[in-house]
């Protein structure tokens, strides 16, 4: 590797760009979200006339904890509720009696044997 003092990635001309180079910024507007653990996130969000002006979402996840976080600082939005983990056979017990399982697990197994010829 040679030495130097080269900037890597740069190019002769290169500089900060300004707004002279990339136009003028969209004009924004500072929203504040509050969440229940007390954080609070200001993103921006562009404004502009009455037409074009994107609507304000009424909720934003927390950066910080990542619960929901409300525009009202006296009561923010409730914490999401965790379902536990279910397996495959917790699933298939909400679907079927132990009846219909017996049933079925009867069935399975006929089949089975009558396959292996006992």
């Amino acid at each position: 590797m040679a030495g130097g003092n080269a900037i890597r990635g740069s190019r002769v001309g290169a500089g900060p760009m300004g707004e002279d180079e990339r136009g003028e910024s969209a004009p924004r507007q500072a929203v504040s979200y509050y969440c229940a653990n007390k954080h609070v996130t200001t993103p921006s969000f562009a404004t502009g006339d009455e037409h074009d002006t994107p609507e304000i979402p009424l909720e934003w996840d927390c950066p910080k904890c990542g619960l929901p976080a409300g525009l009202d600082p006296l009561n923010p939005p409730e914490p999401l509720r965790n379902e536990p983990y279910k397996t495959h056979l917790a699933y298939v017990k909400e679907r079927r009696t132990d009846e219909e399982g017996a049933a079925l697990l009867d069935e399975a197994l006929k089949d089975l044997r009558d396959r292996r010829g006992q």
